[in-house]
């Protein structure tokens, strides 16, 4: 298994460019079931998440030629629509093909799904929508079979909560279901906009894009034809490395990036006394010697995201003051807790509310990555502490951060990928 080596305590100076978006990539790969011709997406980030989806593809019967950026995708040949235990449980976004299997085949069965540990994200809201829309849905032996052999019939659907992925599901069933389908409660990230555009610009009439009400005219089953899609930037990664900037007391710019979607992060930064350079793609940061302390609850998009919490906590570990942290999307978002604590941080959990008392240094020790974020906060915090912190099942961490090690080594981090020896 590998592991990083990071001696702390450098400064970092200069450029990166930031990868595609994981989280917008996935969904958009998904959605090419819903064409029978080939589909090119660019900017991909190079990342485990990707090819694991990609060879879910390969699986059913579709031909896919996928160099580090690029994917030709070509489903015109799928022949099965059973996506199998062992790639679902690798990850939980393996469910988003659930909708245009079904929506283009009229059956599916797709494994229940595995992935993060950071808590329960039960899929009841996907399936009871499909389930309105005309689907016969059964669970039986860990996997989801769905039939609709007549095709979906748009509906209204209303979400009890907003959840990103059963929006983008239904999304991808509703272009293709007889009728229109009306998505109350729609999830607004910029992921679920690019996902919403792709099917708008292969010609499916849909209304409200970026709002929380979606209208969508399907096609009754008529499969689609998509035009080249290129991945947005991913916004959580260039909030990684904003806080990098500031955790490190160090100036950096970042390129191909969207500082719209990354607005909640920028603002909490400057309330902590950090300053910016933006432009209409690249964005600098100025930090600051005493990072102030910071309150934030975690929100659905526009609102700050769960996903850049655990980064967030890393920073206000060094900050001068006590930050409260509370996290209300996911119950086990905090295990980075007793690991960011191993490298002298003084944090106290209540519930879904963290408490961290800023301390003057941080020291390095062996911490392990428990989820994706959560490995991107030991990373930051090692970045800052004295000596060297190595962090353990960095796995986590390959599954959505393109080159992670190569990025900050270039902005001049001391950080190193071994092989532990057994």
């Amino acid at each position: 298994m590998d592991y990083l080596e990071i001696v702390g305590g450098k400064k970092l100076s200069g450029s990166v460019t930031i990868s595609g978006a994981k989280n917008a990539a996935l969904p958009i790969i998904a959605a090419t079931i819903l064409s029978d011709k080939e589909v090119t997406l660019s900017n991909l980030p190079n990342v485990v998440d990707i090819r694991t989806l990609l060879k879910l593809l390969t699986m059913l019967g579709g031909e896919v030629d996928h160099t580090e950026t690029v994917a030709h995708i070509d489903n015109g040949s799928i022949h099965s629509t059973k996506a199998v235990y062992e790639i679902v449980s690798q990850m939980r976004a393996s469910i988003l093909v659930l909708g245009p299997l079904l929506a283009r085949f009229g059956e599916c069965e797709v494994s229940l799904p595995g992935g993060c540990a950071i808590g329960q994200r039960p899929i009841d809201l996907h399936l009871k929508a499909l389930e309105s829309m005309g689907a016969h849905i059964e669970i039986k032996g860990g996997y989801v079979r769905a039939e609709a052999p007549n095709g979906l019939t748009g509906a209204k659907i209303i979400f009890d909560k907003i959840t990103v992925g059963g929006t983008e599901n239904i999304v991808m069933a509703a272009a293709l279901a007889k009728g229109t389908t009306t998505i109350t409660n729609a999830a607004k990230e910029p992921e679920v906009v690019q996902l919403c555009e792709m099917i708008a610009d292969a010609g499916v009439k849909i209304e409200g894009i970026g709002t929380n009400e979606l209208s969508i005219e399907g096609t009754g089953g008529k499969p689609l034809n998509f035009k080249r899609v290129e991945i947005i930037p991913d916004r959580i990664e260039a909030g990684t490395y904003l806080c990098a900037g500031a955790i490190t007391n160090s100036s950096i710019t970042l390129n191909k990036v969207d500082p719209e979607h990354i607005k909640a992060s920028i603002d909490k930064l400057e309330s902590m006394g950090c300053s910016f350079d933006i432009s209409d793609d690249s964005i600098t940061i100025h930090p600051v010697a005493d990072l102030k302390p910071v309150n934030l609850i975690t929100i659905e998009y526009p609102g700050f995201p769960t996903d850049m919490q655990a980064q967030f906590m890393a920073l206000a570990v060094i900050a001068q003051g006590e930050s409260l942290i509370e996290e209300r999307l996911f119950e086990n978002r905090f295990m980075h807790v007793s690991e960011l604590n191993r490298l002298g941080a003084d944090i106290w959990l209540k519930g879904s509310t963290a408490a961290v008392k800023g301390v003057e240094n941080l020291y390095g020790a062996d911490v392990m990555a428990t989820d994706l974020r959560a490995s991107s906060a030991l990373v930051l915090a090692a970045l800052a502490a004295e000596g060297t912190t190595n962090v353990r099942r960095i796995y986590h961490l390959d599954r959505g951060y393109d080159d992670l090690e190569g990025k900050l080594s270039a902005l001049g981090a001391d950080i190193v990928r071994k092989k532990e020896s057994h």
